[in-house]
């Protein structure tokens, strides 16, 4: 797939490095150039570009920011019409340990709300940057799951096929109001992991019955 990353911060950075490992064409782009093109001169092929077109011809964009600077770094695009688009965010405190909207709403349904043009998925907003960057193969013969939730099923499809190529372990989440339930989770394992002490190499499972 031809894959566009908005961000060069840690998860940024940890998807660049999964998707070109995995075969996909990838560009970056974050509001310092400087660190987009620093990050993409860490993988043969990657190629940092500009904000503005950088949507054309995308199969999948990755939003690799924090939630308050989502939707401005999404319509920096210019035309997104169609695109498929991972929201990864949070709606997180500044102090990481709660979450400032939910119930009603979602960081999810608000950006598709403010960019109604864009298709979004929620994915990977419960996979710390260090999980990801290390890869799906979280040991003693567990892999890594990754919710996928979406209210338009080929955008979904396409997501899906993503993260399998990734070597996660999909679960689909069924349609993006969701992202309601998934927001949380992710917040919980912030928690655990910084809150409680349990560190960045954790990641919420879903455990399948055979």
């Amino acid at each position: 797939m031809k894959t566009l990353v908005i961000g060069a911060g840690n998860m940024g950075s940890a998807f660049v490095k999964q998707l070109h490992a995995a075969g996909h064409q990838v560009s970056v782009v974050a509001a310092d150039p400087a660190k987009a093109e620093a990050l993409a001169a860490q993988h043969s092929g990657v190629r940092a570009v500009a904000a503005a077109g950088a949507a054309r011809d995308q199969d999948v964009i990755v939003l690799a920011t924090p939630y308050g600077e989502a939707v401005n770094a999404l319509r920096s695009l210019g035309d997104v019409a169609g695109k498929v688009v991972i929201d990864i965010t949070n709606p997180l405190t500044p102090d990481y340990m709660g979450l400032t909207i939910g119930h009603d709403t979602s960081a999810a349904e608000e950006i598709a709300r403010a960019v109604p043009e864009a298709v979004i998925v929620k994915a990977f907003n419960t996979v710390f940057a260090q999980v990801l960057a290390a890869g799906a193969d979280f040991g003693n013969g567990q892999t890594v799951s990754v919710f996928v939730a979406s209210d338009s099923e080929p955008a979904k499809e396409s997501v899906k096929a993503l993260v399998r190529s990734l070597g996660f372990a999909l679960v689909d989440a069924g349609g993006l109001k969701n992202a309601r339930y998934l927001e949380p989770l992710g917040g919980l394992n912030i928690y655990l992991g910084y809150g409680a002490g349990q560190g960045t190499g954790i990641a919420p499972a879903w455990i399948h019955k055979a």
